[in-house]
């Protein structure tokens, strides 16, 4: 038996919970499965961004998992996956990664993943940031993890807020081999600069 593409998104309680949201609207209509897991943070800002409880955003996901749960198959590297995007991705999530001292399934997972050498993807939400988060991102950078913010790609001629949204999820997703419609692409989809 072949083993699915599963990729693990993780929910952190920073600002930006529609990325998640439009992250696992994208991802149903691909062949990735999805593995959530949603930080105790994570729910309260979901109900204030979104005005949605966090029973809508896991009803999304293929397989949902609680914070705690120490013993999910997420946790453990025999668990194949294409590896975890962290969206959005609080400076805490961000620092308990680096440090290898994990307190939750989340970050748990985000330490299986890096361990096994998979993609981990973390669209930190922070700014401005001071030379200690620059330097746990060097620290992340250097044991394999991406750390993609999610940024306006004004190229993209956007022409709503969820056309930004789109792009960077889009983005994020092409960092694992998971194609969508999300994305405006260069020298595809916009021409300007090559006429």
């Amino acid at each position: 038996m072949k083993t699915p593409r599963r990729i693990i998104v993780g929910v952190t309680g920073a600002s930006g919970a529609i990325y998640a949201k439009r992250t696992l609207e994208a991802l149903r209509g691909t062949d990735v499965e999805t593995h959530l897991v949603l930080s105790r943070a994570s729910e309260i800002t979901i109900r204030y961004e979104l005005d949605l409880a966090a029973s809508d955003i896991e009803a999304l996901a293929d397989q949902r998992y609680a914070v705690g749960d120490i013993a999910a198959p997420i946790a453990s590297g025999s668990y194949k996956t294409i590896g975890m995007l962290i969206t959005p991705c609080s400076v805490r999530t961000m620092s308990e990664i680096a440090t290898g001292i994990t307190s939750s399934l989340l970050t748990r997972a985000a330490d299986v993943v890096l361990k096994e050498k998979r993609r981990l993807v973390l669209m930190v939400r922070e700014t401005p940031l001071h030379l200690g988060h620059l330097r746990t991102m060097t620290s992340l950078a250097e044991m394999g993890a991406i750390i993609a913010p999610p940024l306006p790609a004004f190229y993209a001629e956007p022409q709503s807020l969820d056309d930004l949204v789109d792009q960077s999820v889009g983005r994020a997703l092409d960092l694992f081999d998971v194609d969508t419609p999300l994305v405006k692409r260069w020298g595809e989809d916009l021409e300007k600069g090559r006429r």
